[in-house]
């Protein structure tokens, strides 16, 4: 999801882009300490979600929602609780109190990628991508990716959050391990370590402890070494 924070505290906008650019479904576009030169950028270029400060000294985050036609999806941050009614009656993902907490900002962030999702959903019920065999869709974000299982290297898996990588760069949805694994052909990837899934046909090395796939070394986990070697043998057995 495209980003902007707007804050007029720099030490709090710094925080919040801090955690912006550090989350891997969340890109950070910009960040305002003057509402009105956000007013103007929002005119201008559409965003997917807005990090918005409501106690703003010459314009109030209220108040520069009232002046734009179409309204984003909304987080607001503030030190004042008391506003938390008020932010309601524009349909807020959420509110955060300040200081904002990592582990918050990230509850927060997750209910409004799951709302992409779900209007997503709306969207396109009537009109589904089609499957095929060769490919896997992947969402990022607000983008869904159409990936071919050939051009895949390898996956790497960190708590709810994977990074694929590809022959055209990295995408990085919001997906356990456990999910996409099951969304891959089993003949042609394998799982060899919790935190990593690989395409055999981009095997490039294999050591008792690690593989090099795109010129990466990976660890094959201990308990994934049987499973692996019991596969490789059968590779070469067919060839």
């Amino acid at each position: 999801m495209k980003c902007i924070a707007i804050d007029d505290e720099p030490f709090a906008l710094d925080l919040i882009s801090g955690y912006i650019q550090k989350t891997p479904f969340l890109e950070f576009v910009e960040g305002f300490t003057n509402p009105f030169k956000a007013m103007a950028f929002l005119l201008e270029v559409p965003v997917d979600l807005v990090f918005l400060d409501i106690n703003m000294p010459e314009l109030s985050g209220i108040e520069l929602l009232k002046s734009l036609p179409v309204l984003p999806r909304i987080i607001f941050t503030t030190a004042y609780s008391e506003y938390g009614a008020e932010s309601y009656e524009f349909n807020a993902v959420d509110y955060l109190l300040k200081p904002v907490k990592y582990d918050r900002f990230l509850k927060a962030v997750n209910k409004a990628n799951n709302y992409s999702v779900l209007k997503k959903d709306d969207e396109t019920i009537n009109h589904p991508l089609p499957q095929d065999k060769k490919s896997v869709l992947i969402k990022s974000g607000s983008q869904l990716f159409r990936v071919a299982h050939e051009d895949i290297f390898y996956i790497e898996g960190c708590g709810n959050y994977i990074t694929v990588y590809t022959k055209s760069g990295k995408i990085m949805p919001l997906l356990p391990m456990n999910d996409i694994v099951k969304m891959l052909p089993s003949n042609m990837f394998i799982r060899i370590h919790k935190s990593y899934i690989i395409s055999l046909k981009h095997v490039e090395v294999i050591d008792k402890a690690k593989v090099i796939i795109n010129k990466m070394p990976l660890p094959i986990g201990i308990t994934y070494r049987e499973h692996f070697s019991k596969i490789i043998k059968n590779e070469m057995n067919r060839h």
